[in-house]
């Protein structure tokens, strides 16, 4: 699993600022709206990744790790993949999503939506 495959995707959850026009959260989840995917924000729209009631296939971590991790373990909802953008990393989180087999990558979602425009 790629960047590329990331960017293939439609239905996104990004956790963070998502309303905070500063953040980097809020910049991906409204250029992944600009450019006709479907996203969530989760930690200020939303509280939790549970109360997304659409599919979901991405979610995108840039947010402080350790919420991040607790975000995830409170995850009830299928999803396929996990990006975790510069910055919201951490051994704990890595380790969780290894040890729960969730198929993941360390990259940028925002370069991703300029390598690989949606089709």
């Amino acid at each position: 699993m790629d960047l590329k495959t990331i960017m293939q995707q439609q239905n996104f959850v990004v956790l963070g600022n998502t309303v905070n026009p500063e953040k980097y959260a809020y910049k991906i989840k409204h250029g992944l709206l600009e450019k006709g995917y479907t996203a969530y924000g989760v930690s200020k729209e939303f509280s939790s990744i549970n109360e997304i009631s659409g599919d979901i296939d991405v979610i995108v971590f840039c947010i402080n790790a350790v919420l991040g991790l607790k975000l995830i373990k409170e995850c009830k909802k299928q999803f396929k993949y996990a990006v975790i953008q510069p910055g919201a990393e951490s051994e704990d989180l890595l380790q969780y999503l290894k040890n729960s087999n969730i198929d993941f990558i360390e990259g940028c979602v925002l370069v991703g939506m300029s390598l690989y425009p949606k089709q």
